[in-house]
């Protein structure tokens, strides 16, 4: 994929599996809903108290496996470095805009916005800011058919880019 291919791809999609690492045990993941900005920077909402949030804190590198939605599935793996934002402005605005990327369409910010802010207060809401700085691929393969079985049907290495990398 070409840098513009990637950030097609992660505009175009909703949905990601947001990885970190635990203070104990193993990783942690969770799915997530998310907005990417204008400078690539993916928004993700969450609560203060929640592990996401104690994690950021912790160690700022984080991933997100962007979620096709559709079969057969295809994904792109983001690395990122994240940090905390408290802004209360810039969490309600989060929280409007991912509530219309669940409802497939823009929600009318003068009633639903009062409601939200309440919301976020309530919860102790915060963004998490993901900045990436490398992706995973690995090309998809699927049988869609017996005939798709055939010597054509390969498995290659898969790899590593930096975010901008051609």
């Amino acid at each position: 994929m070409t840098p513009e291919e990637r950030r097609a791809f992660v505009r175009c999609h909703r949905t990601a599996i947001f990885g970190y690492n635990r203070a104990s045990d193993g990783p942690a993941m969770s799915i997530v809903y998310y907005v990417i900005d204008a400078d690539d920077t993916i928004l993700v909402s969450t609560m203060r108290d929640r592990a996401k949030a104690r994690a950021v804190a912790r160690n700022p590198n984080v991933s997100m496996c962007v979620l096709d939605e559709q079969w057969p599935p295809t994904y792109l793996q983001v690395y990122c470095r994240a940090e905390v934002d408290t802004d209360e402005e810039r969490t309600i605005d989060l929280m409007m805009a991912i509530a219309g990327v669940m409802a497939g369409k823009p929600l009318d910010d003068e009633a639903l916005r009062p409601l939200v802010a309440q919301g976020a207060k309530k919860e102790g809401r915060l963004v998490l800011r993901l900045r990436p700085y490398a992706t995973f691929e690995t090309p998809p393969r699927h049988v869609h058919d017996e005939s798709d079985v055939n010597p054509s049907l390969t498995h290659w290495t898969s790899t590593s880019l930096p975010w901008n990398a051609e």
